[in-house]
């Protein structure tokens, strides 16, 4: 998942880019409405961490913006603001979720695996292929048994292989999910983290559409 952090607080947002970037998600962090309004028209987002008090303006504005598009991407709102009519306010403005600061990271991560989880709606969060088994709210993934170990980016390659078993997703779209927005990609990045996610899940599992991208399937 790509992630957008919209914080104006350096010590904040550095801590929760650099935590979420340590995970299994990229991240991109934006210091403004003005940029943020930039981004998002030029990537889609699996998800947006918004603060409300901003240099150019209010985030509540920026949330009814997209909510009006209508843009559904999920949003959390992280800020001072811990009375209930600011709660209630955020909520009713079309946000999934609402965190005071200060907040603990790790408890961020939570929010934002429980927002997944509902934006995903699946009824079988535990998905077999044969002998592999992927648990995606626990991120655990299981060949014949056994534990497999898999890195942030490895993950994430996955993580957009099983949202649609069967069908192709394109080298551009993962690339998105590996890199940050502005970061320079080498043009066999993605090549090479399918190729070390075969070996540890299997050779045959991720089936390459030549010039298109890869899909997940049986063996």
């Amino acid at each position: 998942m790509r992630i957008l952090v919209v914080e104006d607080d350096e010590t904040i947002g550095g801590a929760v880019r650099d935590h979420i970037a340590a995970g299994p998600h990229a991240v991109d962090w934006v210091k403004n409405l003005t940029d943020a309004e930039e981004v998002t028209r030029a990537v889609q987002y699996g998800l947006i961490l918004l603060d409300l008090q901003l240099p150019d303006g209010s985030g509540i504005d920026f949330l009814k913006r997209l909510r009006r598009k209508p843009d559904e991407t999920p949003v959390i709102i992280l800020t001072a603001r811990d009375q209930i009519s600011d709660r209630i306010e955020g909520l009713n403005s079309g946000a999934d979720d609402y965190l005071v600061k200060p907040f603990n990271l790790g408890e961020l991560t939570a929010r934002i695996l429980a927002v997944a989880r509902r934006y995903a709606g699946s009824p079988q969060p535990t998905l077999r292929f044969d002998d592999l088994e992927i648990d995606q709210p626990q991120r655990r993934v299981k060949l014949a048994g056994k534990d497999v170990i898999l890195t942030g980016r490895e993950w994430a390659v996955l993580d957009l292989l099983i949202t649609r078993p069967g069908a192709i997703v394109s080298k551009d779209k993962i690339e998105e999910a590996l890199y940050a927005f502005g970061s320079e990609i080498e043009s066999n990045t993605v090549e090479v983290y399918v190729s070390r996610l075969r070996k540890k899940i299997g050779k045959d599992r991720i089936r390459t559409a030549r010039g298109v991208g890869y899909c997940l399937g049986e063996r």
